[in-house]
């Protein structure tokens, strides 16, 4: 059975916040540092595929980017 609660961080803290010191101690120890770095490498490494899949210019789009740059930085100067 799976239960999905929707909590906003505030909610959390303060419900935390009103735990026996016991249980935060063994809420700290669940979380720990190793939990927290693999957390952090998953959500980075999601966000490391989001950027290779994104799409990217051609040459021929980089080139036409170039010359559209070179002429509004000429535009503003005049």
């Amino acid at each position: 059975m799976e239960i999905t609660i929707d909590i906003g961080y505030e909610q959390l803290l303060a419900a935390i916040k009103k735990l026996p010191a016991a249980k935060i101690k063994q809420l700290k120890s669940v979380l720990n540092e190793e939990f927290i770095e693999q957390k952090a490498t998953k959500d980075l490494s999601d966000f490391q595929d989001f950027l290779l899949k994104a799409t990217t210019m051609s040459a021929e789009q980089y080139k036409l980017h170039q010359q559209n740059r070179k002429n509004f930085n000429s535009w503003r100067t005049k």
